[in-house]
């Protein structure tokens, strides 16, 4: 399986047991995301990011023995920090400045609704996806660059998509839009010189969208085809 079609390995580190619990259940709701593991102490975190060497961390800040803030900048500190989301109390704008400033990914404050959280994780699983699609390519032009930023702001209008599609996704948009007719993932993998499996993950991302429609082509034998066509306005 590509690897940017697991499921994204989530630890959530909370000292409160009950709300530990709760976010682990919330995560396992979220498609792409399996939660490996829970910590109730910066300690604990730590032991656990070592053995289970999770993508993300649901992250507290206020924790028994250590701040979140000082745990998430030492482990940036010795390189091995996975992504964070910051879900706390803490509404003093100190302790937001400083999550951004060593990478968090969103702060995110109690309480809040199960759909705000739904939110932020599915538009970084957006980001990451993006990430994973241009990983073939040496550098980033500031389109991919701004497009990247915007996943992650999310859009302003109150919908949990972004403003504008990431740059690949746009490419095989394009793509099948320019093509004479309903389309395979191995051709659109072709014109846009991205792996089949990268295409595929796109192009079902578009059908799911409602921007691309499906059809399928049965042959002799064998699976049938996915064949997609622009959506009909």
């Amino acid at each position: 399986m590509d690897a940017s079609q697991l499921p994204i390995r989530t630890l959530v580190v909370d000292d409160d047991f009950r709300v530990a619990r709760i976010h682990a259940t919330s995560v396992e709701r979220i498609e792409g995301f399996v939660c490996v593991g829970q910590a109730h102490t910066a300690a604990e975190a730590r032991a656990k990011i070592g053995e289970d060497q999770p993508d993300l961390l649901i992250l507290d800040i206020y924790l028994p023995d250590e701040d979140g803030l000082s745990l998430l900048r030492s482990l940036t500190g010795a390189g091995n920090a996975p992504d964070c989301i910051f879900i706390t109390a803490a509404r003093d704008l100190e302790s937001v400045r400083a999550a951004m400033s060593i990478g968090a990914m969103y702060y995110l404050v109690k309480p809040f609704g199960f759909g705000q959280l739904k939110d932020k994780l599915e538009s970084y699983r957006r980001w990451r996806l993006e990430v994973a699609g241009a990983a073939g390519g040496d550098e980033a032009d500031q389109a991919t660059v701004d497009s990247l930023y915007d996943m992650l702001r999310g859009s302003r209008d109150g919908s949990n998509k972004p403003r504008l599609l990431p740059p690949t996704m746009a490419k095989i948009l394009r793509a099948v839009q320019e093509s004479s007719g309903p389309v395979a993932a191995t051709d659109i993998a072709s014109t846009v010189g991205v792996s089949r499996p990268t295409a595929q993950r796109y192009l079902s991302e578009l059908h799911r969208r409602g921007v691309l429609e499906l059809d399928l082509e049965y042959g002799a034998t064998g699976r049938p085809i996915n064949l997609y066509r622009p959506a009909r306005t």
